[in-house]
């Protein structure tokens, strides 16, 4: 029997586009340099008797056997497993859906290892699970069980990196949860190029996910990131797979943040909270409280907002430091907020109230390490550099939230009376709400907070100098 002729290729990693030669560009999706090499195998040319294909289907046989939609069960019980850790299950919309394929990724160290075998152990209290891993051994994977203190009885490891073997596993062992760990260490034996290609990496994940589907097991699948922090593989992978889930936060800082960018079965403004601890990650189940600890008093240039991520509220503190510059041209940095959304209020504070800003530097920081994108973060963001410039500390049980215009005024927010019982139950006394809300809201439902209604920028900022 002949070998097959091995060729090689170049396949975007965005996108997944093959090209015979090496392109600076690719010409499908436009992106620079994802152009990676990759060796495959040269498809069998059929010949014209039909002596060459040795799969010719038959007309009119086939193997499938449809089922009636209407003999499908979709009660919760029987749809979901429900993991025990409140704050994943909230990010997956309610629990681990029967045959769905999990997608997690995150910075090396991060924790996605850590999780995965917490969660073994809690699923494993009333189910089977198999844990497969290509990066380490299992010696390795029970020290870290004995430091996490997970169950063990019901959890069976693996060592396995050949994709064709592990699904012959899980097909004889039908486990009831599979974890993959990670999927740039699996290989198809039957691809002529080594682990973590481009072809590799697509097509285990193409395979796990057919056994996954088939036998309705719930899959979940490590993948490491690349230096931009988007998961290592072509973008295909992702839309693969169900759901896909990032692991976010500073290694140096003890907070991570689980957010999903693809949820097939719940929505994708959700997140979990998490603190990384010497026993393994610890749910953080009042993340406003763990917000605002050490947060300085009598201090200028701090105002608490209050974004929504999800239907959760969460209160932060924004920092702003703004000092006389000793360079032609003055710096800004944001961390943790967009760059140039600080650059339109900057602006916006200049020309609609009156604050000159062009010979100062301007400074501003989100405490614990969240990324607050949501335009309710315009107001208390200007408030913080405002009261840095003055030097005009803010109340410390005040906090604000509102969308900026380019007209200086101060725009409707969605959610505002959940946000407003988040900050009561933490214990604020003061908030400063956009006007037009506050027709729309009962003040008699919030005893013991004041609510200050502004319509324009300069308002705002007469508020915290009036206390």
């Amino acid at each position: 029997m002949p070998k097959d002729k091995l060729k090689t290729i170049y396949v975007c990693t965005q996108c997944g586009e093959t090209s015979p030669r090496w392109l600076g560009r690719c010409p499908s999706c436009g992106a620079w340099n994802t152009m990676t090499e990759d060796v495959v195998a040269e498809p069998v040319k059929a010949s014209p008797s039909g002596r060459g294909n040795t799969s010719a289907r038959v007309p009119g046989q086939t193997t499938l056997t449809p089922h009636k939609l209407v003999n499908i069960s979709t009660t919760e019980e029987k749809s979901r497993i429900v993991t025990g850790i409140s704050e994943l299950d909230r990010v997956l919309g309610g629990g681990i859906v029967i045959g769905s394929v999990t997608l997690i990724g995150g910075e090396p160290g991060i924790g996605k290892s850590t999780i995965l075998l917490q969660l073994c152990g809690e699923v494993s209290k009333t189910k089977n699970v198999l844990y497969v891993t290509g990066e380490e051994s299992v010696r390795q994977i029970k020290l870290r069980a004995v430091r996490l203190d997970v169950p063990q009885e019901n959890i069976s490891l693996v060592a396995e990196s050949d994709v064709d073997e592990i699904c012959g596993l899980i097909e004889s062992m039908k486990p009831d949860l599979v974890v993959i760990d990670s999927i740039q260490t699996m290989r198809c034996t039957d691809i002529a190029s080594s682990s973590g290609t481009v072809s590799q990496v697509k097509e285990s994940t193409a395979r796990f996910l057919n056994v996954a589907k088939t036998l309705e097991i719930p899959t979940f699948i490590v993948g490491h990131v690349n230096k931009d922090g988007a998961i290592a593989g072509p973008k295909v992978m992702e839309h693969i797979v169900d759901t896909v889930l990032y692991f976010e936060g500073d290694k140096t800082l003890p907070y991570r943040v689980l957010r999903a960018v693809k949820n097939r079965y719940g929505s994708t403004n959700e997140i979990g909270m998490f603190d990384m601890t010497g026993r393994g990650l610890a749910q953080i189940e009042n993340p406003s409280q763990v917000m605002l600890e050490g947060r300085p008093l009598g201090i200028s240039g701090t105002c608490v907002a209050c974004v929504m991520e999800g239907t959760r509220p969460v209160l932060s503190e924004i920092q702003a430091l703004v000092t006389k510059t000793s360079f032609p041209s003055p710096r800004r940095t944001a961390s943790g907020f967009d760059y140039n959304r600080m650059y339109l209020l900057l602006a916006v504070l200049e020309k609609r109230a009156g604050y000159a800003f062009s010979n100062q530097d301007v400074y501003v920081n989100i405490v614990g390490g969240l990324k607050l994108d949501e335009t309710a973060c315009d107001l208390p963001v200007c408030i913080a550099m405002a009261s840095s410039l003055l030097d005009l500390p803010v109340g410390e049980k005040t906090f604000a939230v509102g969308e900026v215009g380019l007209g200086g005024e101060i725009r409707s927010v969605p959610h505002l009376e959940t946000r407003l019982r988040e900050a009561q139950r933490v214990g604020f006394d003061t908030a400063i709400v956009p006007k037009h809300n506050l027709k729309l809201i009962d003040p008699a439902q919030f005893p013991g907070l004041r609510l200050v209604g502004v319509s324009y920028l300069r308002e705002a900022i007469n508020t915290i100098k009036l206390k």
